[in-house]
């Protein structure tokens, strides 16, 4: 644990096109190896090929979708007396945004279409309609949560 002063929170500029800071934040998290412009042009196509198959606009598909697959609640490991606790605990609005986030991601890339920007519509799409991967682990999550409910006097 830190005993001097919390860092600074980091400001991200909004992406050129929408002027989303959401947007940007998840084609840093998309990005490999320093590699933005290849990450900025898989995130663009997926946007455009989900425009084309809904026939709404993209960023509110991307909005909703990545609304859905946001936690609620998780469980942290607590250790009492020998024994360790999953203590179900409410997450904090950045977390919660960056679970749903790094989950799509993580998702999309073990799809099995031919482009990451086919992956990246794909996982979009189905977080969109409350199907796939992402949506099934943010169940999981909030499962595993309500399974260990019993535990939440232990909360710190």
């Amino acid at each position: 644990m830190a005993r001097r002063r919390r860092p600074a929170k980091r400001t991200i500029l909004p992406d050129p096109k929408y002027g989303n800071i959401v947007v940007s934040k998840f084609i840093n998290s998309m990005m490999l190896e320093g590699k933005k412009g290849v990450a900025e042009r898989a995130f663009y196509k997926a946007l455009e090929l989900i425009g084309q198959r809904t026939q709404k606009d993209p960023i509110e598909v991307f909005i909703n979708s990545l609304e859905n697959v946001k936690p609620l609640v998780e469980v942290k490991s607590r250790r009492v007396g020998g024994a360790t606790y999953q203590v179900p605990v409410e997450i904090r609005p950045e977390r919660r945004q960056a679970l749903a986030i790094r989950w799509i991601i993580t998702h999309s890339r073990n799809r099995n279409e031919k482009t990451m920007f086919q992956k990246l519509a794909g996982e979009l799409l189905d977080a969109f309609n409350n199907t796939g991967t992402s949506i099934k682990k943010k169940e999981d999550t909030h499962k595993m949560a309500e399974a260990n409910k019993a535990f939440a006097h232990y909360k710190w």
